[in-house]
């Protein structure tokens, strides 16, 4: 049996109707057509499905949509403003993060959520951050030079 939720995503709000056990990545994808969000193991190993719930990074494909309703939920669509690309994006591009692109979006979230709790991450501090997120095609390396760009051109703002 269905039931209505409200899902605040990306500042906005989306009505729709939902079966108890439907993940919000499933909503996300399926009813939402916000397809940045990639389901990748299904079981919370890999990262590519990593969203932001009250700026906090979170496995979609663990989380059911009626447990975040009311929540301010973050995707890789929510990220970028009118267009501009949000310096995390335009480092992750600059340094050649991207590769296949497929983990990207969870990456990106995760460095966003990291550089919210610690503006300043040292190296380790990086990779100990990511490590439930899996990149297949860049070996890090490239992930976490954007990261640390991204820390500095932050700081250089302020």
């Amino acid at each position: 049996m269905e039931k209505p939720i409200i899902l605040k995503v990306n500042g906005e709000e989306y009505e729709t109707r939902i079966k108890p056990n439907k993940t919000l990545l499933e909503v996300l994808r399926e009813d939402l057509h916000l397809t940045g969000t990639k389901f990748g193991c299904g079981t919370g190993e890999c990262g590519a499905c990593t969203v932001l719930i009250d700026g906090k990074p979170v496995l979609s494909c663990l989380t059911l949509a009626a447990a975040v309703e009311s929540r301010d939920i973050t995707t890789i669509e929510g990220l970028a403003v009118v267009g501009q690309l949000h310096p995390i994006q335009d480092k992750f591009v600059k340094h050649g993060a991207i590769a296949c692109g497929y983990c990207t979006p969870g990456m990106e979230l995760m460095a966003k959520a990291l550089l919210h709790e610690n503006p300043n991450p040292s190296e380790d501090e990086i990779k100990d951050y990511l490590k439930g997120n899996i990149c297949r095609c860049t070996g890090y390396y490239k992930i976490i030079e954007a990261i640390k760009a991204t820390a500095k051109a932050i700081k250089e703002e302020r």
